[in-house]
């Protein structure tokens, strides 16, 4: 039988901040373990949380793009549990009265929009790492207190493609605000999934089973499709087989969810109000200044990109899924480029040239001005859109600017007469040829574009070339 997914997703995004949310530690990503720990973090004794308000206002900025109802007052909770990474015995979180609730957003899945509801965004710090290793843990208290956007949404999404669609969109909106790098490599996003199965008709959801801190979008995909798997085998095996309600957790080695425990209904966390963070009342001034740091995100760019520079949809949602890659687009335009070129290059040049040598825009020494400048000279005939190309990789592996690459050596050959007196010579030589391309054989006319850039050593211009062999060949 076939099974509806019914899929909830908690998403958590480390924020970007000097300090960490409730002390001075140093927030920042480091290699070298508990090197970024403060009396606060560990929970000495004598120390009190003091409340980051940067992290405050990005996590309202959030809840706004969210469309969330935005809590009157902001106060905190302590969330009671033991495990080794949390050195307080228990978490500051918000369970009381989030930062906002009752959100919605679209996002687009293939060429279908999906709308997303979200049940709260809230602000917590995050617990320190652990390392399990064959007889031993250690345990790394850099993360410790670094601010942590916790994500809820409603069980809403139904395949894996819809939930992977969903992540992608928001850690696009994380960046574009500025709130997180929002990398994945760096542990700044994790996700814990639930995933239940209903009979179509079915009324009432499935037995939910949660799977907790998948690390990477790909894991998400993997672990959800194992899931529905796993549990419509088991469904299909009769009451003596039911789904239960557990935790587990995704093993890439295998691309399996593994049982970790079992999980009842309600797990009593003694949440209480933190009663060393006073209750703050979030003005009606503030949420307005907020409110205009907002900057065009993602689905906006991408409708302008469309409607106003005519790019198809491909084109623009290769623009927009990273906001530097969308900033340089925009910077090439406002300098002149033509919108549709400088896409071409950016979607095909630069983005690859990033994939292949796993970089960031940021990294390399291209900017939107050498880029325009490379493109004129092309469009000018200095230069071939093979030799435009060899100065675009020259630029980035040498790091020098583009007109050092550029010189009477190597520009393109686009002087009519010069041409024309190679032309008359190679058509001089090839009797044969002249007679059969002017008896029908069409095909040889490459034979004479060829021998010109054969002679040119492919500094010939080819627009110019071919206009001159046919006004030759032709007469």
């Amino acid at each position: 039988m076939e099974y509806q997914a019914v899929i909830g997703l908690e998403m958590h995004c480390e924020l970007k901040s000097n300090s960490k949310v409730f002390s001075g530690g140093k927030n920042s990503y480091s290699e070298l373990p508990n090197s970024l720990v403060s009396p606060i973090d560990m929970a000495f004794p004598g120390t009190l949380p003091v409340l980051n308000k940067k992290c405050v206002k990005d996590a309202i900025k959030m809840a706004m793009v969210l469309n969330c109802e935005i809590s009157e007052f902001l106060m905190f909770d302590r969330k009671n549990y033991y495990y080794p990474d949390l050195p307080k015995g228990y978490q500051t979180t918000q369970f009381t009265n989030p930062v906002g609730t009752n959100g919605r957003i679209e996002i687009e899945c293939g060429d279908k929009i999906i709308p997303v509801q979200i049940h709260d965004i809230h602000l917590e710090e995050d617990s320190a790492s652990m390392d399990h290793l064959y007889n031993t843990s250690v345990i790394d208290y850099n993360r410790a207190g670094v601010p942590l956007l916790e994500l809820v949404t409603e069980p809403c999404f139904h395949s894996a493609e819809e939930a992977v669609a969903f992540l992608e969109h928001m850690k696009s909106i994380y960046q574009y605000c500025n709130i997180s790098e929002a990398d994945t490599k760096k542990g700044q996003v994790r996700c814990d999934v639930n995933v239940s199965i209903m009979e179509p008709n079915a009324k009432e959801l499935g037995t939910r089973v949660e799977m907790k801190n998948i690390n990477s979008f790909g894991n998400v995909f993997d672990a959800i499709n194992y899931e529905i798997k796993r549990q419509s085998e088991l469904k299909d095996k009769g009451r003596y087989h039911e789904v239960e309600q557990e935790t587990r957790r995704f093993d890439e080695e295998t691309g399996t969810t593994i049982r970790m425990r079992s999980k009842a209904d309600a797990i009593d966390y003694k949440y209480f109000v933190e009663p060393n963070i006073p209750k703050y009342k979030i003005t009606d001034s503030w949420l307005e200044e907020i409110k205009k740091e907002i900057p065009r995100l993602r689905m906006e760019r991408k409708q302008d990109y469309i409607t106003n520079y005519g790019l198809s949809n491909y084109d623009a949602t290769i623009l927009v899924k990273e906001k530097e890659i969308s900033d340089y687009f925009e910077e090439c335009v406002r300098l002149g480029m033509d919108a549709k070129e400088a896409c071409n290059w950016i979607n095909v040049q630069v983005i690859a040239y990033l994939n292949k040598n796993d970089l960031k825009l940021g990294d390399v020494y291209l900017t939107p001005e050498m880029l325009k400048y490379i493109i004129d000279q092309k469009n000018k005939g200095v230069i071939s859109s093979k030799q435009a190309k060899e100065v675009f990789l020259q630029v980035l592996e040498e790091e020098k600017e583009p007109n050092h690459f550029i010189s009477l050596e190597n520009a393109q050959i686009s002087d009519t007469s010069e041409l024309e007196k190679l032309i008359d010579e190679i058509i001089g030589y090839s009797e044969v040829q002249v007679e059969q391309y002017r008896s029908g054989k069409d095909r040889l006319f490459d034979y004479f574009v060829g021998q010109v850039m054969k002679n040119t050593k492919g500094k010939a211009n080819p627009v110019v070339t071919k206009e001159i062999l046919h006004q030759k060949l032709d007469q």
